[in-house]
């Protein structure tokens, strides 16, 4: 279950906000990223070319018993079975990566601050195992961390009403709330998130993989349309999957190819019956992880308006971390929460903690509700027509 002192985070950040009226952003959209010099991709090429070509060298080598094999093999009883990894996955591993495996993986004994301590390690077996030398590596720079406003130092005002709420209600409460684990800060929490995000609602979650996963089936089903960003999380990618509604793809924020997308959802409906689809939903991020883009949310938010889809913005990464209360892309280009059908989000980047939350209209809120039940109970969740 997510920590139930997330609220106190949450309510420190709480400034009074006014939205602006959501439409087209005046403003122009600058988007500039650094080039990667031509001789540092050929030289990076070239490395793994060679250590590709070394591999099957050394895999041959294994084979004639001249090198000693130092990874896991699988018996003799088991070759008839499906092999856990593909052969290139395997040989990747064992020829690759584990020749770099030292620049990864390190054992960090201290809070995921500015700065960090790690254990030194030491191999004499090219990587294949290591050993502890007992000193302490300390003053890292942490380039790599979700912890991005430091709510999870172990000292501070957060520290502080984290450990007066678990010395209360403890770590969690080992059941589902619709059993026996619905608890008042849980309550607490979901109307400050939404208080936060100034929408009508939110409903709060214990993972924030799950929290797409798992909510979008509950949104859309067979006879629905989905168009996903061609660069959305894993998570998203699983519920659109997990939904059984169709899927489309556009290109990373490429409003002419979303836009296309939506001209033919509408002119042609459905395949094969041709009816209209019965809801439209577009997948974006805030923030995307992995490229560090920010979504075109003011050309998003009219393309939707304009071809009356529904918009789910995963706000992962820039919830926090945009705009000048720290209340996501939303906030960032002055738009209103309303323009914005579902609002999803984490506790597990900017605020330090675990788990996910959607927000948005009650009427969502009370749609996702209903789906959970259902599920518990066994029974084939029967997704209303409308939302709003």
């Amino acid at each position: 279950m997510f920590p139930t002192w997330i609220h106190s985070v949450l309510e420190g950040c709480y400034i009074h906000h006014i939205v602006h009226n959501g439409g087209l952003y005046k403003k122009p959209f600058n988007e500039a990223f650094e080039e990667t010099p031509m001789l540092v991709a050929v030289l990076t090429y070239v490395g793994y070319g060679v250590l590709t070509l070394f591999g099957y060298l050394r895999d041959f080598l294994r084979q004639w018993k001249i090198e000693k094999c130092q990874n896991a093999t699988e018996r003799e009883e088991q070759k008839d079975f499906v092999p856990l990894y593909q052969d290139f996955e395997n040989f990747y591993t064992r020829n690759l990566y584990m020749r770099i495996r030292d620049s990864w993986n390190r054992p960090i004994c201290s809070v995921p601050g500015a700065k960090v301590d790690m254990m030194e390690r030491v191999s004499h077996d090219y990587n294949w195992t290591f050993m502890y030398t007992g000193r302490v590596i300390k003053d890292i720079i942490n380039m790599g961390s979700y912890n991005y406003l430091g709510f999870a130092q172990n000292t501070g005002a957060c520290q502080e009403a984290a450990a007066k709420v678990l010395s209360q209600y403890g770590a969690g409460v080992c059941s589902t709330r619709q059993e026996m684990g619905n608890l008042d800060k849980h309550e607490e929490l979901e109307k400050l998130i939404a208080r936060f995000l100034g929408v009508e609602s939110a409903m709060a979650y214990g993972m924030g993989f799950a929290t797409n996963s798992m909510n979008i089936p509950a949104l859309v089903g067979k006879g629905c349309l989905i168009l996903s960003d061609e660069l959305n999380h894993a998570s998203l990618v699983l519920g659109a999957r997990l939904s059984g509604a169709t899927i489309r793809i556009f290109k990373h924020n490429n409003m002419q190819s979303l836009e296309k997308l939506l001209k033919d959802a509408i002119v042609h409906g459905q395949p094969r019956t041709r009816r209209p689809w019965k809801k439209i939903l577009i997948l974006v991020e805030g923030i995307y992880s992995m490229e560090g883009s920010i979504v075109r949310l003011p050309e998003v938010i009219a393309l939707k308006k304009k071809y009356k889809s529904y918009l789910y913005l995963d706000e992962a990464h820039s919830i926090g971390a945009l705009g000048p209360s720290g209340r996501g892309v939303v906030e960032y280009f002055g738009l209103s929460p309303e323009d914005v059908d579902v609002m999803m989000g984490t506790f597990t980047k900017s605020f330090g903690a675990a788990g996910g939350y959607i927000g948005g209209k009650k009427m969502v809120q009370l749609l996702v509700s209903l789906s959970i039940v259902k599920h518990v109970e066994g029974e084939k969740p029967n997704r209303t027509s409308l939302w709003l």
